[in-house]
């Protein structure tokens, strides 16, 4: 640096909840409007904000490197030739995508010359969420994030892998495969973080939230309509869903330029309640029920008026299998053990 020059850090709410959160409260000031306010920056360590003018909270949830792309066989940081967008047919099974680096989709004129130089590499976050939801859209899945391994017989692209079935999204030089594990991964992530969220929610007292902001890198690039699906945020009117970008920065940019947004920051974070989730003893019971797709009981009433959601079924994982359905309502998750 400069000798002259001078640096200001924005404070810290807690442990894993830092000045990046900060950041993001005062570039979208929940704590000024009327609207319960659901904001969350996804990553490793996903940082979630709840909260309007009377009151605000804020936690930390352990999602891991999935959303990044580690842990997914296929996965990749968000480069040229990753999939970043899958559409999956549901009556084919067959997919449809799109790289970085290309604006055509995979089925269009020209894509092959479009991607010659990068080739089709992997599969990014935002991929890997819009690939499961769209193979639970399609039946590939089901409420248990099982392969459904009938869908063998509709379509060459479901392979058996030992005990266990994998659906083959690209085949090239490189062979590019959606494993259980994979899902799995997501679900476990997924799962942390919605688990978390709802802990808020009951702090807060509410069942639902107005309005939806995803920060970060990660946030800003995932259709949220598929986060929805795939379960990773609570039901609510996609009209305001939405990304808010590099929200942290732009609050950091903020307290640079308006010495008095500093002031009035850190009087705001007096008022921020940390919920520690690793101390509450409902999170267990969140995490089970946030494993199942979208989620085990929580309705998504909003969600369904934009997607026809596949038909919610009690899975009997003590039948040979876990195939034989019973009803209607809730989807209970099968153990870990079990799905594997």
């Amino acid at each position: 640096m400069h000798p002259q020059a001078r640096a200001f850090v924005l404070p810290c709410i807690a442990g894993h909840i830092g000045a990046d959160t900060a950041g993001v409260i005062l570039a979208e000031r929940p704590d000024l409007v009327d609207d319960v306010t659901l904001l969350v920056d996804v990553g490793t360590n996903a940082e979630i904000v709840l909260g309007n003018k009377d009151r605000l909270l804020a936690a930390s949830s352990p999602t891991g490197p999935a959303f990044e792309g580690a842990q997914i066989s296929c996965g990749q940081r968000a480069a040229s030739g990753a999939i970043e967008r899958v559409r999956i047919d549901p009556e084919t099974l067959e997919p449809r995508f799109r790289v970085i680096g290309s604006e055509l989709w995979s089925d269009e004129e020209g894509f092959a010359e479009s991607v010659a130089k990068t080739g089709v590499t992997g599969i990014c976050g935002s991929g890997i969420i819009e690939v499961i939801a769209e193979m639970f859209l399609a039946g590939i899945l089901d409420v248990n994030g099982v392969v459904d391994p009938a869908m063998a017989e509709k379509s060459p692209r479901i392979i058996a892998e030992g005990r266990t079935y994998s659906y083959v999204l690209f085949e090239g030089e490189k062979t590019l495969a959606i494993t259980q594990n994979d899902v799995r991964a997501i679900q476990l992530a997924k799962a942390a973080l919605y688990a978390g969220i709802r802990l808020l929610m009951d702090h807060f007292g509410v069942k639902t939230v107005d309005k939806i902001g995803l920060a970060g890198a990660f946030g800003s690039h995932i259709d949220v309509k598929y986060a929805m699906i795939l379960g990773l945020i609570p039901d609510c009117d996609l009209e305001n869903v939405g990304p808010i970008g590099n929200a942290a920065g732009t609050g950091a940019r903020i307290a640079l330029l308006d010495r008095f947004k500093r002031d009035e920051i850190e009087r705001v974070l007096r008022r921020v309640e940390k919920i520690e989730t690793a101390l509450e003893a409902k999170f267990q019971d969140h995490f089970v029920a946030a494993m199942a797709l979208p989620h085990g009981s929580d309705d998504f009433a909003e969600l369904s008026k934009a997607v026809n959601l596949p038909e919610r079924k009690v899975v009997d994982t003590q039948a040979a299998g876990g195939g034989r359905s019973r009803g209607r309502r809730r989807a209970r998750p099968r153990p870990a053990a079990e799905a594997e």
